[in-house]
């Protein structure tokens, strides 16, 4: 059923559609991030996603769509998102993110994790992990939000907080605006968009039955990107390096829980002072 928004809320049956499809790319994620070491290739970490979703029955979202030629996107270091998987060879340092989609009798889970390779500076290291921290702030906002922009206010806040305690070596980040969370059923991308900022619209009201990927993207410099020749790859407008993280979140009657999480979320979601509903 369609809202006045043209967005898709889920019953109860079709969001644990949903979960079957975030748990097998949790565990594609899992898989990969075992694999992630200097000296394989991102072609290499593309054939493990593979074979985890073959192996459970589901398929890739990203194959195939708009073209897209792999079932992974494996974004390196300045690459902010959509890196097509090839011949490139992890080195020590690197910062990785890896966005994963599958799709289980029709229904879309969407994650990312971005993996800090041994030798990385310490602000890579606190860049990757204050991304992650804003991810899980939002996706707690969203718990008790009116309104979907409270989202991009928790993500914001965390960022500033981050910035204001010199974790970037006392220069400011830059948090990606081309690129937005979205929602996610039926479609890998549907309305409505998730930004990961404050902004004059507060966005739809939060109901039962919502279902959004939450999916910040910060980065060491300047917030500006460019696509490469490939029209696909992003990068940053500076060389400056930007991890990515995300999760598929469904908000139930009693409250949220994340799809693409192995535990829903419970352990990150209870340090910041929710509790996930139950999941019938």
């Amino acid at each position: 059923m369609f809202g006045r928004e043209r967005i898709e809320y889920k019953t109860p049956e079709q969001v644990l559609l949903m979960r079957r499809a975030g748990l097998v790319v949790a565990e594609a994620l899992a898989a990969v991030r075992e694999r992630a070491v200097a000296g394989v290739t991102t072609a290499q970490l593309d054939v493990v996603a593979a074979e985890v979703i073959g192996d459970r029955h589901a398929t890739a979202s990203f194959l195939g769509y708009e073209g897209y030629p792999a079932t992974l996107c494996v974004s390196v270091n300045d690459e902010v998102v959509h890196g097509i998987p090839g011949p490139r060879v992890l080195e020590p340092g690197d910062v990785v993110s890896v966005d994963c989609g599958a799709i289980v009798e029709g229904w879309h889970g969407d994650s990312a994790i971005t993996i800090v390779l041994d030798g990385a500076e310490p602000e890579d290291v606190a860049l990757a992990e204050t991304t992650e921290r804003a991810m899980w702030a939002g996706i707690a906002a969203l718990a008790g939000a009116e309104r979907l922009g409270a989202v991009g206010e928790a993500v914001e806040d965390v960022v500033d907080a981050a910035e204001a305690a010199g974790l970037n070596g006392g220069q400011r980040y830059g948090l990606v605006e081309e690129y937005v969370g979205h929602g996610i059923g039926t479609a890998m991308h549907q309305p409505p968009d998730v930004p990961n900022f404050r902004t004059r619209d507060r966005g739809p009201r939060v109901r039962a039955g919502l279902c959004v990927a939450v999916e910040p993207m910060v980065v060491r410099g300047q917030r500006f990107t460019q696509v490469l020749d490939d029209d696909w790859t992003v990068v940053t407008g500076d060389g400056s390096r930007a991890p990515h993280w995300e999760h598929t979140v469904a908000v139930l009657e009693d409250g949220i829980w994340v799809l693409t999480a192995p535990d829903g979320g419970a352990e990150r979601l209870a340090a910041l002072g929710v509790t996930v509903a139950p999941l019938a």
